[in-house]
């Protein structure tokens, strides 16, 4: 992959996960590739654990989690042939497969079938406490990052300014990826920042280390507005104490995160892979690498599939 850089075994021992030389990651006579996302979001370590465990259970296979622009870039590439697996937004999965949103131009992306949902990816508007933005209406004429162009989170942002009758013309918008638009604010350049992540997102917790942190509520009634409108919502609450400074629930939306896997990708392989990924020892193991890895279950994983499953996804669940 030209454009990405690859976790490799090197960068899964800095996280403490304890590849050897001597695993079948060494050895493997198969290697595949998982796209995941940048380095402060949850999709990297989370990408690196899945990776990990595959490499190590699962005989004669290498599979390496990619440092990448996420979900918008993950279903270009697995689409292209240059990932076989990717972590994506379940609604971004829909956009491409069905070639609207930021896919309007594009033929729709078929080979990225669905092989399991994740965990919560919340939308979090991040701000300042002292800045006196308290509601999403507050953001009308505030400097807002609303994400990178084309990007998940930029579409999350446009569809909730939306519902609140908010048009990029009543803000002043800047796309930014979340570690820059963090940065941003640090700096005073922007007055908020819309970010999917799974929580607690590192460069929120980074900022909250310096700075006193807000997350801007969502209204439940307009989230029920906003899942209407967008079926890829649903409601959700930030526990108090998820962020330092921050002891009060803050209402707001969420999307999902999930497994795609091109079309090409060998049924048994991700059949057993499956099998793999939700053992008990993966599923401690995700755990134990970030607090979202808690949230991946196996009751949950097939649940509103937004696009069609891998016929080795389907095998898995049938099985279930």
């Amino acid at each position: 992959m030209k454009h990405t850089v690859a976790f490799i075994a090197a960068g899964v021992l800095s996280l403490g996960l304890g590849v050897s030389s001597g695993s079948n990651v060494a050895q493997a006579s198969q290697s595949i590739s998982l796209a995941t996302g940048g380095t402060g979001g949850v999709y990297f370590p989370l990408g690196g654990a899945m990776a990990e465990a595959w490499s190590q259970q699962i005989p004669d296979l290498r599979v390496t989690a990619e440092s990448t622009g996420a979900s918008v870039v993950n279903v270009r590439i697995v689409e292209q042939g240059e990932a076989e697996l990717a972590m994506v937004q379940n609604d971004i999965a829909n956009y491409a497969f069905h070639a609207t949103e930021m896919f309007a131009d594009d033929s729709p992306k078929e080979s990225n079938l669905g092989m399991a949902l994740l965990y919560p990816e919340v939308i979090q508007i991040v701000t300042l406490a002292d800045s006196g933005i308290e509601s999403v209406n507050d953001l009308a004429g505030a400097r807002v990052a609303v994400g990178a162009p084309g990007s998940g989170t930029e579409a999350n942002a446009r569809q909730i300014l939306m519902a609140h009758d908010i048009a990029y013309a009543d803000i002043t918008e800047h796309f930014l990826p979340f570690g820059e638009a963090v940065d941003a604010i640090r700096d005073g350049r922007i007055d908020a920042a819309f970010l999917t992540a799974g929580i607690p997102t590192a460069a929120v917790v980074d900022l909250g280390a310096t700075h006193d942190v807000s997350i801007v509520p969502v209204d439940p009634d307009m989230a029920e507005e906003v899942s209407e409108e967008w079926p890829f919502y649903a409601g959700f609450t930030i526990p108090g104490g998820t962020y330092s400074g921050i002891e009060d629930d803050i209402p707001t939306v969420t999307v999902l995160a999930m497994l795609v896997a091109n079309a090409d990708l060998d049924a048994d392989l991700v059949e057993q892979m499956l099998e793999v990924l939700f053992a008990e020892e993966t599923l401690e193991r995700l755990c134990d690498t970030h607090a979202r890895g808690c949230d991946i279950s196996l009751e949950d994983a097939a649940e509103a599939m937004p696009v069609p499953l891998h016929p080795g996804a389907e095998a898995f669940f049938e099985r279930q």
